[in-house]
């Protein structure tokens, strides 16, 4: 072969082995290509899956969350303690018809039956069970039992007592705050109190596994109750009634109503104990409205000085009826005196010049016309005098006669009579950090800072002594007001009252403590006034609750009253 025959043999051989090579090549690219997209959608595959299964588990979770929130949410305080929850529970129900329709009944005599029962149950009588079960009816024999008590009663081998299991109501502090909760009744909805405010939400299958939020802080709820029991055993007294507010939120702390009831014992079918005087019963309220008549004319420029003079010693004959005071401080006194001794003598002329129309518009300002702001069902109708106010309506209305109102008007009233100013709804509900309403205003917040220091001087010097509490700044007004009833004012019956504050250089807090009917017994040296009966109440419960809200007592603190110290004389009133 010539070397041109080798040369082109040698050509096409290397054009061949570079096409091989290319084939390959492209071959290689292909299968990656391939193996690439195959990956893809494996991967893209995965993802679906991963995202499906995730929604799937979402919608599991949140169904089984559904599944699992109890029947009825829970009430809390405000704290998260628990007020009221619901649980599973066992009741004892006869069924006459468990044997069949032709079968006795009861395995062994009623008598027997009903009699191993009452051991069981102490609280029942043989005899009435015993009747129930020969009545031959099927119902309840006891709503709630426990479960030792349900092996108990299945031990009698009896097939006609049953023991369904039912969701109940439970108050875990018993009758601590039972006139804000109320109850749940046995057509499973709430009654009264906050139950029945909450229902729907407690009830709604997507909000009932979120508790509900009382404003309410138990501890304060404890020890208020506490107190107003031992200020109206000590005093024997047919009722008493107090509350805790927060002077700038409107948020009640504590709400009490005495004697009060035990919702895990209710009788479903009535209970004369849930009144509730808080919010419900009006009264007059008496010298409590000394300090807001004296803060309207304040205002108005009726009283532009407080060393003013006003004569004190002698009755104000009016319309037939005449004013006059309990004790005499003199000829004369000045506002500040007029307070700390509680002369309605002096609040009464302060009343007249200030006029009727002035005063019963700062009355409608407080809300003194209308139900109370809260959202508690039972709200009592205030009785307001109607039309123009006579001069002797606006006199005795200003020492809190002639009108009559809840405690909480009462409460709310002082709130703004200490916190600046401004009149805001009481409520229930927690509020968010910074959610106050706006509320409005009433009274200036000069007048307000001279009230501040009065109400503490009414402490320090006057009718509150008893209520004063050491570092605490305690200031307020006593209140002793006969009860009316046919023919007149009853001597023998009053209402005695303390409306208070705490600490007056900077007001957090309201409390109002009330005595209906309390008498004089050796715990108060024979005295039913307010200064002997309702003050040491506050003066027993601020100390207690104090700590708790994040005040401490500081005996270095005070509010200043250098310039109304020179003006009043020594000496206690009412």
């Amino acid at each position: 072969m010539n070397a041109v025959a080798m040369s082109s043999v040698i050509a096409a051989g290397r054009v061949e082995i570079a096409n091989t090579r290319r084939h390959a090549l492209a071959m290689a690219h292909a299968r990656i290509a391939l193996v690439m997209l195959l990956f893809a959608v494996l991967a893209f595959v995965a993802t679906v899956r991963i995202l499906y299964l995730g929604l799937a588990e979402a919608e599991s979770s949140s169904a089984d969350g559904l599944s699992m929130a109890p029947p009825r949410g829970d009430i809390v305080d405000r704290n998260g303690v628990p007020l009221a929850r619901a649980f599973p529970a066992y009741a004892l129900w006869y069924n006459p018809a468990a044997l069949g329709d032709d079968g006795a009944p009861l395995v062994r005599p009623v008598g027997e039956v009903a009699a191993a029962i009452a051991r069981v149950f102490p609280d029942l009588d043989p005899a009435e069970v015993a009747q129930r079960l020969a009545s031959g009816r099927p119902g309840y024999l006891r709503r709630r039992i426990l479960p030792e008590d349900a092996n108990k009663i299945h031990a009698l081998g009896e097939p006609a007592l049953e023991f369904p299991r039912e969701t109940e109501r439970f108050y875990p502090q018993g009758s601590l705050a039972a006139h804000v909760l109320g109850y749940v009744g046995a057509d499973g909805r709430g009654h009264v109190g906050m139950e029945g405010v909450f229902d729907k939400q407690l009830t709604d299958p997507a909000t009932r596994g979120t508790p509900a939020v009382l404003s309410l802080d138990s501890r304060v709820q404890g020890a208020l109750e506490d107190e107003l029991l031992k200020g109206m055993t000590d005093t024997n007294a047919k009722g008493a009634a107090g509350l805790v507010l927060d002077v700038d939120t409107g948020e009640v702390l504590a709400l009490a109503s005495l004697p009060s009831f035990n919702p895990n014992l209710i009788d479903r079918a009535g209970e004369a104990n849930i009144f509730n005087r808080v919010t419900n019963q009006v009264y007059e309220l008496g010298s409590t409205f000394k300090p807001i008549t004296v803060a309207a004319a304040i205002d108005a420029g009726t009283v532009t000085s407080m060393a003013r003079r006003y004569q004190s010693e002698r009755p104000i004959e009016i319309g037939g009826f005449q004013i006059r005071d309990l004790h005499s401080y003199g000829a004369s006194m000045n506002v500040p005196e007029s307070l700390i001794h509680s002369s309605n003598i002096v609040t009464a002329q302060i009343a007249d010049e200030l006029g009727g129309a002035r005063l019963n518009a700062t009355m409608r300002s407080l809300g003194m016309n209308e139900r109370p702001y809260i959202e508690l069902p039972a709200r009592g109708m205030p009785l307001w005098p109607r039309g123009d106010w006579s001069r002797i309506t606006t006199m005795t209305v200003s020492y809190g006669h002639g009108i009559a109102v809840t405690p909480l008007h009462l409460a709310t009233a002082y709130a703004a009579l200490v916190n600046g100013g401004i009149w805001r709804p009481a409520t229930l509900h927690k509020l968010p950090q910074g959610a106050a309403p706006e509320g409005r205003r009433v009274f200036k917040a000069s007048t307000s800072a001279r009230m501040r220091q009065i109400l503490r001087m009414i402490v320090a010097d006057g009718t509150g002594k008893k209520a004063d509490a050491l570092g605490y700044r305690v200031g307020g007004k006593t209140g002793s007001a006969e009860k009316p009833g046919v023919g007149g004012y009853q001597r023998s019956s009053l209402v005695s009252t303390f409306a208070a504050a705490f600490p007056m250089d900077r007001p957090r807090y309201v409390i109002i403590a009330m005595l209906d009917e309390p008498q004089g017994t050796a715990a108060t040296s024979g005295q039913r006034t307010a200064g002997w009966t309702a003050a040491p109440i506050v003066g027993r419960v601020v100390p207690r609750v104090g700590p708790l809200l994040g005040i401490m007592p500081d005996a270095t603190r005070d509010v200043d009253i250098s310039d109304l110290s020179p003006l009043v004389a020594s000496g206690e009133g009412e």
